[in-house]
């Protein structure tokens, strides 16, 4: 009967050891968890070290630099389809540099000025957006508008300020923005201001009420050239004398802030057309002469009789 006990002191001391192994956790290491390994991982691996200065400001150049000479271009269009189009360029280059930066780890005595630049890059394509819609009403209607509304904005001082601290902090200039945008103006010739005069010498003549709540420009065009241009203040009435006989076209335009170099509103512009020419014509009798004085209004009257049609910004007489 001996050997049916045995067993059963095997199993009794298996148990023990197992017990023991357990107890052991508490008072020093275990066999499941060999000394070192705790330390081991709380340390990690070795963190890398960034990119070499040189190699950052390569990478810096590559990315920041498409950015200014992007916003910098802004400036150059001269019809409202290219403001439009210039302000998607602009997005796409910081799309770019973003794309380009944002794995990037820079040097290590840079990395603030580094994610700052980041955040500034991102947070400007949210005001492009917000330009790019304003530029499709028409609230802004010129690159100078556009760069005047960009340079009030915070997002655009964030960036600028962001491209400096680089530069400060480790001479890397490739995020420098150097554009310096106009102000934004409130420009209003005088009430019958004659803006164009290149085809006169007549009888006739236009008066233009503007009952509006924005100033206007009309414009006489004949055949393909532009004869007369009129300023009209919003509530005023002008008048422009000499226009000499033929067949015109109307254009008018309304808004605020009239640029005379850029022969345009830069806010808020409206541009339209008379459905009708105006026809002068002079006419000589043995005892008098007649011709033809006209007279439009560029708001809505009751029993008005001319119609008007919106005109394309970049097919408008500039």
């Amino acid at each position: 009967m001996i050997s049916p006990r045995l067993p059963a002191a095997v199993l009794a001391v298996t148990f023990a050891l197992t017990a023991c192994t357990g107890k052991s956790s508490t008072g020093g290491p275990s066999p499941a968890s060999p000394a070192g390994a705790s330390s081991g991982s709380s340390s990690g691996s070795p963190a890398p070290s960034g990119l070499t200065p040189e190699a950052y400001q390569v990478t810096l150049d590559g990315a920041g630099k498409p950015v200014a000479s992007a916003l910098g271009a802004i400036a150059k269009a001269r019809t409202l389809r290219s403001v439009g189009q210039r302000i998607d360029r602009a997005k796409n280059a910081i799309d770019d540099a973003v794309g380009q930066l944002g794995g990037v780890q820079p040097p290590a005595d840079i990395g603030p000025e580094h994610a700052d630049y980041l955040a500034a890059l991102r947070a400007m394509n949210g005001q492009l957006d917000t330009l790019r819609v304003a530029v499709d009403g028409r609230s802004l209607c010129t690159s100078g508008a556009v760069l005047a509304r960009l340079g009030k904005s915070g997002e655009f001082a964030d960036l600028k300020e962001a491209g400096a601290d680089l530069a400060g902090g480790g001479d890397y200039r490739g995020g420098v923005i150097g554009l310096k945008p106009p102000k934004e103006r409130d420009r209003r010739p005088g009430n019958g201001t004659v803006l164009l005069s290149a085809v006169r010498g007549g009888r006739g003549s236009l008066t233009v009420k503007n009952g509006g709540s924005r100033d206007g420009v009309v414009t006489l065009v004949k055949g393909k050239k532009k004869a007369v241009s009129l300023y009209v203040r919003k509530k005023s009435t002008a008048k422009v004398p000499n226009i000499r006989d033929g067949s015109y076209r109307v254009y008018f335009t309304t808004g605020v802030d009239y640029d005379r170099g850029a022969h345009a509103f830069t806010r808020s512009c409206r541009f339209s057309r008379f459905d009708d020419s105006l026809r002068y014509r002079t006419t000589y009798t043995a005892s008098q002469v007649r011709w033809n004085n006209w007279t439009i209004t560029l708001n809505k009257i009751s029993g008005g009789n001319a119609s008007t049609s919106d005109v394309d910004p970049d097919d408008f007489p500039s």
